[in-house]
């Protein structure tokens, strides 16, 4: 009994720590958990975000899953000036001193695009573009772009495969299944397990629909 309600007490402190969420756009579909940082960033519908992740300047898609302890962009040190600590250049840091109050430039944003998987401890940096359906190993330190539906780990990250034959993988980007709307899902969702079958039926329904509308 006490082990259990130890367990139950963990969590609800664990998500009493509430997420710190600025200058950002968040559907109300998706979810962000406490101890995550969500700084001037967007995230479309049906996605989420877990536990102490650090997020800054960036784009998220729909239908994207980002596991724990997550980093995706941010600000870096200034490395072509004389000195690279933050007592030379604006802003609250952790150190108070400022010789100078220079402005840093804007990191750059990052986008990660829909139905993206991103595992544990990743690290993702800032201006990398992650594709469609793309899957990025648990503590992988991502420094470029990957395409859709490629299957990236370690550190650096390389390509380990992609996760569909090329024609499916261009059959599910030409579909953009992820702006369907909820009633097409529903239908849809039946055949998540089967790729080939669901390309099959999203083109069935919609050369349906086509044809209802002509008939109009």
């Amino acid at each position: 009994m006490f082990t259990k309600l130890k367990s139950f007490l963990s969590k609800i402190l664990k998500k009493a720590r509430l997420s710190s969420i600025r200058y950002s756009n968040v559907d109300p579909t998706s979810k962000i958990e406490s101890g995550t940082s969500f700084f001037s960033s967007t995230m479309g519908r049906y996605s989420f975000c877990g536990y102490d992740c650090d997020i800054y300047y960036a784009n998220i898609g729909s239908f994207t899953s980002i596991a724990n302890q997550v980093v995706i962009g941010g600000a870096s040190h200034p490395m072509d000036w004389v000195g690279m600590s933050p007592v030379f250049y604006a802003g609250r840091d952790s150190i108070n001193k400022k010789f100078s109050k220079y402005t840093l430039d804007t990191p750059l944003n990052t986008t990660i695009g829909n139905d993206v998987w991103i595992g544990r401890s990743a690290i993702i940096m800032s201006g990398v573009r992650i594709g469609n359906g793309a899957v990025i190993g648990a503590g992988a330190i991502v420094a470029k772009d990957v395409p859709p539906y490629a299957i990236v780990a370690g550190n650096p990250a390389k390509l380990i495969r992609y996760r569909f034959s090329s024609d499916l993988v261009s059959a599910l980007e030409d579909s953009k299944w992820w702006l369907l709307d909820e009633q097409s899902l529903n239908y849809l969702a039946k055949y998540i397990k089967n790729p080939e079958q669901f390309i099959s039926e999203f083109r069935d329904l919609f050369e349906n629909q086509d044809n209802e509308k002509m008939k109009k």
